[in-house]
């Protein structure tokens, strides 16, 4: 059962319906929820970033990756077993899984790699021009009615 509701700052904001989204997603999440299979995320560059998520036992073929809404989702379905395999132990594990990532504004992947029982993928955060932080030069004051004075005459 959740504690909190969001109602109120959806009536009361205009644009922040995502921010509250996703709070309302962390704070009603399983806590039961599997750790299978195992990840890391890591920090390339100052806009780079990396997911590596443990695969063993999955070919290319098996896995997929997608990107929709905002979201990564990584799955992966074993195809179908050899029935005439007798394992004395099995460790590894090869059950299906969906692990979804959600993704902050601007995040695009891109690219996927799978090698040595990793699936590694990688993204960057692309900030539009538009937003990046630009310096605005402060004109001098006598300039500005240097000039006013100037087309005033003219």
């Amino acid at each position: 059962m959740r504690g909190l509701d969001f109602t109120p700052l959806y009536r009361a904001t205009v644009g922040f319906d995502r921010i509250a989204d996703l709070m309302d997603r962390a704070l009603s999440a399983d806590p039961a929820q599997t750790t299978y299979p195992p990840y890391n995320i890591e920090k390339t560059d100052e806009n780079a970033y990396r997911i590596s998520i443990a695969v063993a036992g999955f070919t290319g073929d098996e896995l997929d990756v997608e990107v929709k809404e905002g979201s990564l989702l990584v799955s992966a379905r074993k195809a179908a077993e050899d029935e005439g395999k007798t394992y004395l132990h099995r460790g590894i594990a090869t059950r299906a899984f969906e692990r979804r990532f959600a993704l902050a504004d601007h995040v695009k992947v891109t690219g996927a790699t799978h090698a040595d029982g990793m699936l590694h993928i990688d993204l960057v955060r692309e900030v539009p021009e538009a937003l990046k932080p630009r310096r605005i030069e402060i004109a001098r004051s006598d300039t500005v009615e240097a000039r006013a004075v100037e087309q005033a005459e003219a």
